[in-house]
């Protein structure tokens, strides 16, 4: 087998923001900035941390941002306040929740009342039930980062057979999906699942999503596989921790044609995407107004 190939999620996401950039660029020529509305609920500090990330992308690509902190005691009804403002200004494009929030709020009906043209996280029901439909909408940002370097390292995906481990709402289905429209054949594996390594191994596409670390090993994978590990989990090492993904990288290695590495793989594209999302909304957003506004004309003329 030919020397294993590990895909550079750091140089993809480069890649990807650098395009942003050039079509934020062409909207500012249109009189158009783009801007994101990025809420953070309570002060989980891993949440801090991937708000400020997202804010410094959002900026470096010329991404107007607009931060809103609230405390972890915020009720329902005062979050849900603050998102229909947001969905009511029309110089904002995207509105991203920074997940979880506090136990008090109701996740739901939190996520449902964002305006889907501004659900840049792409998880509104209609953007969901679009994405099922095959339709183009607003398609969760992860799983898009993932199927562009599924992309960039397969080229063709017509016909492959790819199997995603977990079924989450924000990763595993969206997952499937997503593949679903790119015309692999596509198995979903989960906790009840029967035989479900066996499964694994029939797939020329592996997306580890189930959040177990180093759950999958080579026996998992057919040899020549591509896997793309979703993974984030933080082990003790005895000198500390480090992070590691839901595949067994180093057992994994020697069996795949090609792997993302945790750190470094996936997780760059996931705010990458956020940004393309972003400039896609107000695209979309603009048009919407430029037709009306023509509309309006025709009506009066």
């Amino acid at each position: 087998m030919n020397t294993p190939r590990l895909i550079d999620g750091k140089a993809a996401s480069a890649r990807v923001l650098e395009q942003v950039r050039r079509e934020v660029g062409e909207l500012l020529a249109q009189a158009v900035q783009p801007a994101l509305a990025v809420i953070l609920v309570g002060g989980d500090p891993a949440s801090q941390v991937y708000v400020r990330n997202k804010i410094l992308r959002a900026d470096e690509v010329g991404i107007r941002s607009q931060e809103h902190r609230l405390p972890g005691d915020t009720s329902t009804e005062q979050l849900l306040n603050l998102i229909k403002g947001l969905n009511d200004d029309s110089s904002i494009n995207g509105i991203l929740l920074q997940l979880p929030l506090p136990a008090q709020i109701d996740e739901l009906r939190a996520l449902e009342a964002i305006d889907p043209r501004k659900d840049v996280d792409g998880f509104h029901s209609e953007n969901v039930g679009g994405l099922s439909q095959g339709r183009d909408v607003l398609a969760p940002c992860t799983p898009s980062g993932c199927l562009h370097l599924l992309e960039q390292t397969c080229g063709d995906l017509r016909g492959k057979h790819a199997v995603v481990v977990g079924r989450s709402n924000i990763v595993g289905k969206p997952m499937a999906a997503l593949l679903l429209k790119a015309d692999c054949s596509v198995t979903v594996l989960h906790s009840r699942s029967h035989d479900a390594q066996a499964l694994c191994r029939q797939a020329d596409i592996v997306i580890a999503a189930v959040g177990r670390a180093g759950l999958i090993d080579a026996s998992w994978l057919k040899p020549g596989a591509v896997v793309i590990d979703v993974g984030i989990n933080r082990i003790d090492t005895g000198n500390g921790s480090r992070l590691v993904g839901d595949v067994d990288f180093a057992n994994a290695l020697p069996q795949v044609s090609a792997i993302t590495p945790v750190p470094g793989g996936v997780g760059p594209m996931t705010i990458a995407f956020l940004m393309k999302n972003t400039v896609i909304a107000a695209r979309q957003q603009h048009q919407a107004q430029r037709n009306q506004s023509e509309a309006v004309c025709h009506s009066i003329y």
